[in-house]
């Protein structure tokens, strides 16, 4: 194979030395892949076009949400009615934008809690998901920083790893006995 045609050498998020080929990978992030590491390959346009794709799908979904509540105020419900649906949305709006929050900020921990138990709550409340979403998107990709943090951790493991039995232990100095 031409050295051409090799694969880049992967380095660490800071951009300092290249690490080994049996260094830990970092994990690809949906729309980025893992262009988060370095901020390359078009980083900040895609974030960009994210932000703005997800800012649009959050107003049209509130417009979406509009017409219905006023089709619903159309036809001869109860009052009671529209209060409840309005409340429901609400309540599942914001639980979902909770949620996908703290999933981008901070470390799942392991509640025992199943997310499919969740998942009516996020399609109801779908507007706070890609509310989320948004915000998340203007400041970096979401769940980069969790990432970034863990890629670092396991790349400082790995070198610390590897400068151990780095060497030719014949030249080490044996301590005195």
């Amino acid at each position: 194979m031409s050295k051409s045609a090799q694969p880049p050498q992967p380095t660490s998020a800071s951009g300092r030395a290249p690490v080994s080929e049996d260094a830990p990978r970092p994990e690809p992030i949906r729309f980025y892949g893992t262009s988060w590491v370095d901020r390359s390959r078009g980083y900040r346009l895609r974030r960009a076009v994210l932000t703005l794709g997800s800012t649009a799908l959050t107003v049209a979904g509130a417009l979406v949400l509009i017409v219905g509540y006023s089709g619903l105020t159309g036809v001869e419900t109860p009052g009671w009615l529209g209060v409840l649906v309005v409340i429901a949305f609400a309540i599942c709006t914001v639980l979902a934008f909770t949620r996908q929050w703290l999933r981008f900020t901070k470390p799942q921990l392991d509640s025992g809690v199943d997310d499919s138990a969740f998942r009516s709550i996020n399609v109801v409340g779908f507007i706070g998901v890609l509310f989320a979403y948004s915000l998340r998107s203007t400041v970096e990709a979401p769940g980069e920083r969790l990432l970034r943090a863990e890629y670092e951790a396991a790349l400082e493991r790995h070198r610390k790893l590897v400068g151990k039995r780095s060497g030719n232990p014949a030249r080490r100095r044996r301590g005195r006995a």
